[in-house]
């Protein structure tokens, strides 16, 4: 009780169209991908003819998580971060998903994380790694779980293992899903983070930072006072969106448009 009764409560972000980064920083910040490299790799495309135009910048990508599962190149997907990662050093960042956090358990060999993991889109995954539909189909879910641990490459669960909870610059905090309304961004559960869906979505109080977010589809952009959401279900409308941000400014690039 006492513990809960000291608790530091959030200051009030910035509003939203007040909210700034430092001076010289630009950040594209993208989506929810779920297995779609031929949009990644558009939207890529995009943010670095973008970034040509706009001049010299201390420049950041910001991944919001959910990088695999549903779409039908979850390895290929991994392997594009990876190059990004490589090309941009500590100016690219991975967020840890919900779907990140199940990915990892699977890799495990844990048949009960299998199970769930080709429930909510991992059979794609599994797919887009040295395995046949075939194979797939008949193998019973005891010998899929055993042969996970090698199916997954090293390389891909070591560079997943990496990702981060959270992203704070300036005024703002990148997170996957979302942010339990009262709790400072630093004291956060990586559960929350990761899962939280309606308790975020539907609270309009402000938060300590303005929140960018994925995990909840919508139709297009969700600009609220205290958040901004962009998962745009890539996997099924073709739209993976990126949040664009220098100085107080703010916009989008989109494939599919």
């Amino acid at each position: 009780m006492l513990k809960a009764l000291l608790r530091r409560k959030p200051k009030p972000a910035a509003p939203i169209d007040t909210a700034r980064l430092p001076d010289g920083r630009r950040v594209y910040a993208i989506g929810d991908v779920h297995g779609r490299r031929d949009l990644l790799d558009q939207l890529l495309d995009q943010i670095v003819a973008d970034d040509r135009a706009r001049g010299a910048a201390d420049t950041h990508i910001v991944f919001l998580g959910d990088l695999m599962d549903r779409g039908p190149d979850s390895s290929g997907v991994i392997d594009r971060a990876i190059e990004v990662s490589q090309s941009l050093g500590e100016n690219a960042h991975f967020l840890m998903g919900n779907h990140e956090e199940v990915y990892l358990g699977a890799a495990s060999g844990d048949e009960k994380l299998v199970r769930f993991f080709c429930k909510i889109g991992g059979r794609e995954t599994i797919l887009s790694y040295d395995i046949t539909p075939q194979d797939y189909n008949e193998l019973s879910m005891e010998e899929l779980a055993a042969r996970m641990p090698a199916l997954l490459t090293r390389r891909h669960v070591d560079f997943v293992s990496g990702f981060k909870d959270r992203i704070v610059m300036g005024d703002y905090a990148f997170v996957h899903a979302g942010v339990r309304p009262g709790v400072p961004i630093e004291d956060q559960r990586p559960k929350d983070l990761r899962w939280i869906r309606e308790d975020f979505i539907m609270d309009e109080a402000p938060h300590d930072k303005l929140i960018v977010h994925g995990h909840t589809i919508t139709d297009d952009v969700e600009e609220c006072p205290n958040r901004i959401g962009i998962d745009t279900g890539a996997y099924m409308s073709g739209m993976l969106t990126a949040l664009c941000l220098e100085g107080g400014e703010r916009w989008y690039l989109k494939t599919g448009q």
